[in-house]
């Protein structure tokens, strides 16, 4: 026994080894500077940028979300899963303590050839119990890669869900502002159709007393239509809306509470930062690189199995023929064994499973890379966005003003005379088409700033830290 610990004591000294690659993170190209930046740069990324619209109904809203949505349960609990996982890859690296006992009864042949003691049938009872102990001694870190991986793999769920977070509060964000958008539409066209049916009621008064004719009723009319048209239209979309929020907020369909008007809510501060500050600040970016920290590691556990296994064993018991004589002192057994296993030939199969993981890891540097560059799309696609929807709605903001204006003059030259009623209607159309346009761009305003701090990977942190 002594010499076999003097044996083995020098191979736990070796243990530290560890085969396969160390982790290194892969230098990327990254941009000095953005090629649109706003004037002031501002870091605004890791707060509740949402409350910055100043509407409690959105806060609660994304509150609840957080804490109800489905797809954010699920990424909870898978997170639990690969933490049950990492538990299990790391109790390998431990010994492993087991009970087994057994109580049992045999007969033997009599007539057997190579049957010794007296003649006949023998028949006998036995009962064993023993503790049982193995280890495998990691040599050669394949149990420790093994643990390093399915370590990245945890933080990859995390920063997983991290996502899905940073995801679902834009989508409610988003959903919240269409729905108020919609409702501003709603409100434009109930608006206008109900002027446009006063202006309706007194030109068939006209008509009656043949002040006008049957081409300018019809005309009236059919700008009477148009508006009521689109009520029942903007109507089917805001319960649509209504039911893809409820969704996100993890409930049956249903109505939605409303905080704000759209035109009340307060534009969010523009955040900034530089290029390189996606990398620690986005969850997609960290999820693929620990991504590629564990395939990494797998390269390890796969050449681990190119070198020798060694195993220590051992079991402690008694055994006995009669169950009153299973504990007496001549009942002891006992054994300890040093199995080492040697691969010789496989086939090529370890040669294959290295092959196999050495390609994974180039697939998951790929796509750590592509990440990376489709993070610095998104974020320059926010700036010029939101900085173009700005001009956008200065501009529609202004022809809406010179529209009112229009409309109002060309009211009064029919009234005067000057004019036809076709020059009213044609200046009433188009204020409420550029109307509906100006809802729609303060909209798309509002939905790109919200595109620009999910771009930058920023607000979760406070949000659900």
């Amino acid at each position: 026994m002594r010499s076999v610990l003097l044996w083995i004591f020098p191979v736990l000294l070796l243990g530290g080894c560890l085969v396969g690659p160390e982790y290194q993170r892969p230098a990327v190209e990254t941009p000095s500077t953005w090629r649109f930046e706003e004037p002031e740069v501002r870091e605004l990324s890791n707060t509740l940028w949402w409350e910055q619209f100043g509407d409690p109904v959105l806060n609660e809203l994304i509150g609840i979300a957080v804490q109800e949505n489905k797809d954010l349960l699920i990424a909870a609990a898978r997170i639990e899963e690969f933490l049950g996982r990492l538990g299990a890859t790391r109790a390998d690296l431990y010994p492993q303590v087991g009970a087994e006992a057994a109580a049992g009864r045999e007969g033997r042949s009599g007539v057997a050839p190579f049957t010794s003691g007296s003649s006949g049938k023998q028949t006998d009872n036995i009962y064993q119990a023993f503790l049982t102990a193995s280890w495998e001694i990691d040599l050669w870190g394949r149990i420790r890669r093994a643990s390093e991986a399915a370590r990245a793999e945890l933080l990859s769920q995390e920063e997983a869900r991290l996502a899905v977070v940073l995801s679902l509060v834009s989508s409610v964000a988003n959903s919240y502002i269409n729905l108020l958008n919609l409702d501003r539409q709603l409100e434009i066209a109930r608006e206008t159709a109900r002027t446009r049916k006063e202006t309706l009621e007194l030109f068939e008064l006209r008509f009656e007393g043949g002040v006008i004719s049957e081409l300018e009723l019809s005309q009236v009319r059919s700008e009477y239509q148009a508006a009521l048209a689109v009520i029942p239209r903007a109507e089917n979309l805001i319960a649509q809306q209504e039911n893809a929020l409820s969704i996100l907020l993890g409930r049956n369909p249903g109505p939605i509470p409303r905080g704000r008007r759209l035109d009340e809510l307060q534009l969010p501060a523009v955040p900034a930062g530089l290029p390189s500050d996606l990398l620690a600040q986005r969850p997609d970016i960290r999820q693929a690189e620990q991504n590629l920290i564990a395939a990494n590691a797998r390269i390890g556990v796969a050449r681990a199995a190119y070198f020798p296994t060694i195993s220590l064993t051992a079991a402690l018991g008694t055994v006995s023929a009669d169950l009153s004589d299973l504990f007496s002192g001549d009942s002891k057994a006992w054994n300890y064994s040093v199995p080492v296993a040697v691969p010789i030939f496989t086939a090529g199969r370890i040669k294959g499973e290295v092959q196999a993981a050495e390609a994974l890891q180039r697939q998951s540097l790929i796509a750590y890379e592509q990440v990376v560059q489709n993070a610095f799309r998104e974020v320059e696609d926010a700036l010029v966005g939101q900085n173009r929807a700005r001009a956008e709605v200065a501009v529609l903001a202004q022809q809406v003003e010179a529209l009112r204006s229009y409309a109002e003059l060309a009211r009064l030259r029919y009234d005067e005379g000057y004019a036809s009623y076709i020059e009213v209607l044609d200046a009433e159309r188009s204020l409420f088409d550029v109307e509906l346009s100006y809802e729609q761009s303060r909209s798309a305003l509002l939905q790109a700033l919200v595109q620009m701090y999910k771009a930058l990977g920023g607000g979760w942190v406070v949000a659900v830290g």
